[in-house]
């Protein structure tokens, strides 16, 4: 088997000569063979060190090509979970002819600073719909943000999530049962009722759902996005937002 550095470096003299791998092998060689071509690739790459960026570059796009094609069928085999969980707030316009799912937590700082990017783009397009998927990972406060969410959906309704995610967002400093109470009060929800909800089974259970289709589609930060069929694991400007949504419709 090559060592990490030939096996880039024989890459390299192979895709800048033309060589392919079929004519070509190394276990066939001999040691002095084997010796006479590491020195070949030696002084070819000390007379032309950009062919290694070059086959680094080459590399990493056919990686790239691979994950967006296995992204694709990630989406294709978990739509269902993703679009339509049957629990996940609807924002937008529900009727939309796109729609675009987040995968966020409260106290991720490109979350906060996607959030208005995504609101912009929904009110200046009117005609996207958008999925908000839970997925706190960054610790205990960003649990409790996501429970009270879903709690002041539960008790009151989508408008009561709605304030509470937008309460959350924008909300510093750790959460406990004082900090929670005075949230619930300034929304004026019904706190004793909320703070009681956090810890519901069907509360539990979303967060456990959510989770577990994200390890699906094997998203491990956020903000992740879910446009059609792509996939986005990252911060997203409006202008790239509003690209791909164009792109989603002019691809039908």
């Amino acid at each position: 088997m090559l060592k990490p550095r030939l096996a880039t470096s024989f890459l390299a003299v192979m895709l800048a000569t033309g060589v392919q791998a079929a004519d070509l092998n190394l276990d066939n060689m001999s040691d002095a063979d084997r010796a006479a071509f590491g020195a070949q690739v030696r002084a070819y790459l000390l007379e032309n060190p950009q062919v290694i960026m070059e086959a680094v570059q080459v590399l990493e796009e056919r990686q790239a090509a691979e994950q967006v094609q296995g992204d694709v069928a990630l989406v294709e085999n978990n739509a269902g979970a993703i679009f339509n969980d049957g629990y996940s707030w609807v924002g937008g316009n529900p009727e939309g002819d796109v729609t675009i799912v987040e995968f966020f937590d409260y106290r991720c700082g490109f979350c906060r600073r996607a959030h208005p990017e995504v609101a912009q783009l929904l009110e200046l397009d009117g005609n996207i719909r958008y999925v908000a998927k839970e997925f706190p990972i960054l610790g205990e406060n960003s649990v409790l943000s996501s429970r009270f969410a879903l709690a002041a959906r539960e008790i009151a309704g989508d408008e009561g999530y709605e304030a509470a995610k937008e309460a959350l967002i924008a909300l510093n400093g750790d959460l406990d049962d004082t900090a929670l109470r005075r949230l619930a009060d300034t929304l004026g929800l019904d706190t004793d009722a909320v703070i009681a909800a956090m810890d519901s089974d069907a509360i539990t259970n979303q967060l456990a759902t959510t989770r577990a289709l994200a390890q699906t589609l094997q998203i491990n930060g956020t903000p992740s996005f879910v446009m059609g069929d792509q996939m986005i694991r990252g911060y997203l400007p409006l202008d790239a937002m509003q690209e791909i949504v164009a792109e989603l419709r002019e691809g039908r």
